[in-house]
């Protein structure tokens, strides 16, 4: 189902900034907004970027440790 809908400016500047940073389109970050709210999905493009930078600096933990840990939680 498709739908025209008006945004308010705020709104529109908003899911620009977001859909920039996160390499997606403004058509694809509205509908994860739709679904999600605009906090979540800012946390999640946050907390990705920062995982690249993390992953790029060589800073990443293997999964069997991890599964390791997390299992030794239990």
């Amino acid at each position: 189902m498709t739908a025209d809908i008006q945004l308010p400016k705020v709104a529109q500047s908003k899911i620009n900034r977001l859909a920039q940073a996160a390499g997606r389109s403004p058509a694809a970050m509205l509908r994860l907004v739709l679904r999600d709210g605009f906090d979540a999905v800012e946390v999640s493009i946050k907390e990705n970027t920062l995982a690249d930078k993390q992953f790029g600096r060589g800073e990443t933990v293997a999964h069997g440790d991890v599964m390791r840990d997390a299992q030794a939680q239990f």
